[in-house]
């Protein structure tokens, strides 16, 4: 009786684990649009955040893993540069483009192309398998065809506005009026081209995890990879220094709560997850986000919900 318990404990870990990871990366979308809407530059966030991230986990691997740690190879070395890039600071500069052109809300329904494109990345690269006479085979299929016809639904079609309940926590002020916003006269395309990197970045995680079992490590090697081309893409792209200035305000929150916690320790644990049930198991639980960037959003930002979404002419609609 015991060891079931056990084992029943340890088969709901990672889920439990999954589910605050999403509720975290909920939060990181709403801090994200408040830090843009109070002027912060998106590539100079991208670059802090990946500094405190750097900073907080660097420590924590050298500490725990130090003498078990294998040397590191070029080959490590290599996928840990990929991992950087797609999850890192490619992926993210993309992301918050997007998210500097629409709303949280919808830029997090568009993570849900993300196991469907992770599936079929998964599957070409061996790391899943079809088995398409199983029914876990054809739940699989049906869970990738259903992903994306739901983004498109999301994308094209304008249903009625769902009203959760009325807030005084709106904190977002007029984006219109807001003269450092730096993609308001930009040309409004759809979010979803922005997230694909995220999907080569499971999978590349998966096979590092195979060669380099050591998630503070690998989590410490991916992003000290991702600061430096953060930093040399701000610093390529962004003449003024006076970006990089941080005060007490919403923008060192920001990048604080995104660099120790969201990229720091959540990406530990997601690591953790994908050595236990590969990198498919944990992309299905990107819907979640959805659920809580919207009570959020409703919350904090005021946002107006609706089934489907309008063009993308206002970042408040769905």
């Amino acid at each position: 009786m015991g060891g079931k318990l056990c084992n029943i404990v340890d088969g709901t870990k990672p889920v439990i684990v999954m589910v605050a990871v999403q509720l975290v990366f909920g939060g990181v979308n709403i801090l994200y649009k408040l830090a843009i809407n109070d002027g912060m530059n998106t590539r100079v966030l991208v670059a802090y955040r990946f500094i405190f991230a750097t900073a907080f986990i660097s420590p924590l691997a050298f500490i725990l893993e130090r003498k078990s740690s294998p040397r590191l190879t070029w080959m490590i070395a290599l996928q840990g540069f990929l991992c950087g890039l797609f999850g890192g600071a490619l992926g993210q500069n993309l992301y918050l483009e997007s998210l500097a052109l629409t709303s949280p809300t919808f830029s997090a329904a568009m993570v849900n192309l993300i196991p469907a494109v992770t599936f079929i990345f998964a599957i070409s690269l061996g790391l899943e398998k079809l088995a398409i006479r199983t029914w876990a085979g054809k739940a699989k299929v049906g869970g990738t065809l259903l992903g994306i016809g739901g983004a498109m639904v999301l994308t094209f079609y304008k249903g009625p506005q769902i009203n959760i309940w009325s807030t005084k926590l709106f904190l977002l002020c007029n984006l219109v009026d807001n003269p450092l916003h730096i993609f308001s006269n930009a040309p409004k395309v759809p979010s979803y081209k922005f997230i694909d990197p995220i999907s080569p970045l499971e999978c590349e995680q998966a096979k590092m995890g195979e060669r380099y079992p050591y998630q503070y490590s690998s989590t410490a090697l991916m992003c000290a990879a991702a600061t430096v081309q953060a930093i040399v893409y701000a610093t390529c792209m962004e003449g003024n220094w006076s970006t990089w200035k941080l005060g007490w305000n919403i923008r060192l929150l920001t990048v604080a709560y995104t660099g120790f916690l969201a990229s720091g320790f959540m990406v530990t644990l997601i690591t953790w997850c994908i050595r236990k049930r590969g990198p498919l198991f944990v992309s299905i639980f990107n819907p979640l986000m959805l659920v809580f960037v919207a009570i959020l959003g409703s919350l904090i930002l005021d946002e107006k919900l609706h089934l489907g979404r309008s063009p993308l002419r206002s970042p408040f609609y769905l």
